[in-house]
């Protein structure tokens, strides 16, 4: 059996596709490029996938990763293809790799995001930065099924900056300001979203975009503590090298291609 390892995105208006929805098209992205699916056993079969840490829904992503496991072996990049072409503009593979390595999902520990406030001035969004990084904690509260839960959301911020204004519009067109942020929070329980981060600036300096902000996933991968840089999560498997070949098959090989 082998293993592929999908890297894709959610742009544009796909941002808002939910987890759900973008199963249920990859599901007859498979049956459309013909993929060679494991299956599951049971009563009710259903393709081996595995998704790892999906955005919540209205975010873009430029990082997201799933796992496949095939019955035959498969070129990764021509899969990727296949892949890439059956899904709608927006839902895009970007990078497949075969899986060498364990513990994808073990990797995932944090991510980089990008939050775009319309209507913010650069100055504005730095005095709110500097007072949630000089904040021992920031409680916010977010409402669950269970009720209004609170927690902190500094603990699990490993950086927040300012990155300026930029005068290019995000998915809508704008003359106004917009402030750029640039924030690496760890995954950790319960999890920390952009959107309680915002919550966060609102409570320690009364920041509220007039508009809801334009959010996306840059990166997620390994958090290096010392570093402080989340690296890419598909790295070892493309450094592992190939096994090698079975002599019988290396022979079989050979003797096809004379």
């Amino acid at each position: 059996m082998q293993r592929i390892r999908l890297r894709y995105t959610k742009r544009g208006r796909l941002r808002f596709t939910s987890h759900r929805d973008f199963q249920r098209a990859f599901e007859r992205a498979l049956r459309r490029a013909e993929v060679p699916m494991a299956y599951s056993a049971g009563f009710t079969p259903h393709p081996k996938v595995s998704y790892a840490n999906a955005a919540p829904t209205g975010t873009g992503s430029e990082a997201e990763y799933l796992e496949i496991a095939l019955t035959e072996a498969r070129d990764p990049e021509r899969l990727r293809l296949l892949l890439d072409e059956s899904l709608p503009a927006g839902l895009d593979i970007v990078e497949a790799v075969e899986a060498r390595t364990s513990g994808l999902a073990d990797r995932l520990t944090a991510s980089v995001w990008e939050l775009r406030l319309d209507g913010v001035e650069a100055a504005d969004a730095e005095r709110a930065v500097a007072a949630f990084n000089s904040a021992e904690a920031v409680e916010v509260q977010r409402r669950t099924k269970n009720g209004v839960r609170t927690f902190d959301a500094r603990s699990a911020v490993a950086s927040l900056e300012s990155a300026g204004a930029d005068g290019s519009p995000a998915d809508r067109p704008t003359d106004r300001p917009c402030a750029i942020l640039r924030l690496v929070v760890r995954h950790v329980t319960p999890a920390v979203r952009p959107d309680d981060v915002l919550s966060g600036l609102s409570a320690v300096a009364d920041l509220a975009p007039p508009v809801p902000a334009a959010v996306t996933r840059l990166a997620q991968g390994l958090f290096d503590e010392e570093t402080g840089a989340v690296t890419d999560p598909l790295a070892p498997d493309r450094e592992a090298e190939a096994p090698e070949p079975h002599p019988a098959a290396a022979a079989a090989a050979a003797k096809a291609s004379a």
